[in-house]
């Protein structure tokens, strides 16, 4: 299939950020072994600091964060093919556009609840750790590399330690 004449899923990526300066990952569901930050779709018309919020909430049951900083420009990735007919979105979309969000972890561990906001299609997340920078390019499946490079690298400032 063609998926040129297809448009992009509007996305929000989350990059959580701890006081030490390391980065949430959450070990997808439906892809054992594959790590990734936070994501979700934003909803027509949704303010991106709305929907950042809402799917941090969701996805990993964070309330104490703050926005710190967002990209300055979307990403976009392309789905594999491999994806095509195993996807959620039943090839509505050739991938996703995502404008990224940082956001200062405010709470402590036991403030992230992968199960207690999930809808019944069930938790994002199996299993989730803080992880460095490098750490987070290196554990993503390969068709988000680009992206998590370019996001790492544009949120490097908003990095640094903080007690």
């Amino acid at each position: 299939m063609n998926a040129a004449p297809l448009p992009y899923r509007a996305c929000v990526g989350l990059m959580l950020i701890n006081s030490e300066g390391k980065i949430f990952c959450g070990e997808r569901r439906d892809t054992p072994g594959a790590w990734q930050m936070p994501q979700g779709g934003i909803q027509k018309g949704e303010d991106l600091s709305v929907a950042a919020l809402r799917e941090l909430k969701e996805e990993i049951g964070v309330e104490k964060a703050e926005i710190i900083g967002q990209t300055k420009a979307p990403y976009r990735y392309d789905f594999p093919d491999f994806l095509e007919h195993h996807s959620i979105y039943k090839g509505k979309y050739r991938g996703q556009e995502q404008h990224w969000v940082a956001l200062r972890f405010l709470g402590t561990d036991v403030d992230i609840d992968l199960v207690r906001y999930n809808d019944h299609e069930g938790p994002e997340f199996v299993a989730w750790r803080w992880c460095a920078p490098q750490e987070v390019v290196n554990n993503i499946v390969p068709f988000k590399r680009a992206v998590y490079e370019a996001v790492v690298e544009e949120f490097a400032p908003l990095l640094g330690k903080k007690k």
